[in-house]
């Protein structure tokens, strides 16, 4: 009797179809495994080095915040090292304004990190906009896909198995799926590094503002230093020059460096005019002076405070030859050379302080003294107008002003007479 055929799978179909899905699973697995893997280590690498490096430069301005603490002047331990200079005046005032000079350099060091820290802040304003503009783009991004992927929904393995044509046909399938999966995976992870490098973005800017407000603070407190040892050094110069008991020993150490000015000025001129007597014997060009009146030597000044000729010491009182004219003006105005000529000084002294001494040629000369900051050094050329130079109250001067001096064929005359008609 003939068997009726039956619907049911035998044995040997029911094991090939279970060999067939635990070999598609098995694929499916490792290859969505391993794709996913590698597109997330090759993709994040990139972002998670910039998120490092981020973090490194953050780091790093904490250090220069910290810093900033470290390199301000001790102006208690500066008075405790002139107390000790007291006793002698030249060196009192050689020993403070080393100091002055220091805090000088400190609080012009300050201002470039303070234009610097400016220019950083722009830079990271710009980076932030930048991240902020990507990590929105990000996220609209994603949410369109994300409605895109709900309203056409995502097929299982099983579905694409029943309706895939041959095994090849569903191994397509398969990694179209497992790219849209790494794709949504590395989306999100990519909006993730943003919002991350973005709140680091946020973070570096609060400090650099802050950093920059410090620096602010260190230039002010700097500043207070620098006046208050200039206020301390005119009261210790008057104090000394009008003690009784100090007088005629104030008297005579005056004297003894003008007269060691004078030998010093003398000096520079000899071997200006032995370096001209060299030109002329080579048949060279030298510097002459065509005889223009001057430029006034200051861009601001309030009034003369002591004028050319002879006058009583304000502090010694006696009558001595006042060499200049000095002009009272604000600490770091502007001090301009007179007229064009060659700098044959850029240098310090106990009394001139840092001064400046031009040569216009035919032995005529201009020297600008107390300065707080030079501008130029020897040998360089000038012109009418050009800023060499900075009021201060260096040397022995007891508050910032400029001593204006005009020097011609050895000797000092008015300078008056070359400043107006």
């Amino acid at each position: 009797m003939k068997k009726k055929p039956t619907n049911r799978p035998n044995r040997f179909h029911i094991a090939r179809f279970s060999v067939f899905l635990c070999l598609v699973l098995a694929v499916a697995f490792c290859w969505q495994a391993g794709d996913a893997a590698m597109s997330t280590v090759s993709a994040s690498s990139i972002t998670s080095d910039s998120i490092k490096e981020k973090e490194k430069q953050i780091s790093q301005k904490k250090e220069e915040k910290e810093s900033l603490k470290d390199g301000l002047s001790d102006l208690r331990e500066i008075k405790k090292e002139l107390e000790a200079q007291k006793e002698n005046l030249k060196s009192y005032v050689e020993a403070l304004d080393s100091s002055l000079k220091q805090i000088e350099e400190k609080i012009a060091e300050l201002k470039r990190e303070i234009e610097a820290k400016e220019d950083e802040i722009h830079v990271t304003e710009a980076e932030l906009a930048a991240a902020v503009e990507r990590e929105e783009t990000q996220r609209v991004n994603m949410g369109v896909h994300i409605r895109l992927v709900y309203e056409s929904g995502t097929p299982s393995i099983v579905d694409m198995m029943l309706k895939a044509e041959s095994f090849g046909s569903f191994l397509n399938n398969m990694e179209y799926v497992q790219k849209m999966a790494a794709y949504d995976q590395q989306m999100f992870e990519d909006y993730r590094a943003a919002r991350e490098y973005v709140q680091l973005c946020k973070d570096e800017l609060e400090l650099e503002k802050e950093i920059l407000d410090e620096t602010k603070a260190s230039v002010e407190t700097e500043q207070r230093n620098l006046e208050e040892l200039i206020e301390q050094k005119r009261n210790d110069i008057v104090s000394y020059e009008t003690d009784i008991h100090n007088k005629e020993k104030a008297i005579r150490e005056f004297e003894e460096e003008i007269r060691a000015q004078e030998a010093e000025i003398k000096l520079l001129e000899a071997a200006v005019a032995e370096e001209k007597k060299k030109l002329l014997a080579e048949n060279r060009d030298v510097l002459k002076y065509d005889g223009g009146m001057f430029k006034f030597p200051l861009a601001t000044y309030t009034r003369v405070s002591d004028d050319y000729g002879n006058r009583i010491h304000p502090t010694l009182g006696v009558q001595q030859f006042h060499n200049g004219v000095d002009f009272a003006a604000p600490k770091g105005t502007a001090i301009y050379a007179a007229y064009d000529g060659e700098v044959v000084a850029a240098s310090y002294s106990a009394t001139m302080g840092n001064y400046v001494m031009i040569d216009h040629g035919d032995g005529l000369y201009t020297i600008y003294m107390h300065a707080s900051a030079l501008y130029v050094q020897k040998g360089d050329m000038t012109v009418k107008g050009e800023t060499i130079a900075a009021v201060g109250s260096t040397g022995r001067s007891t508050g910032p002003h400029l001593h204006f001096s005009v020097r011609l064929n050895g000797s000092y005359v008015s300078p008056w007479g070359y400043l107006k008609q």
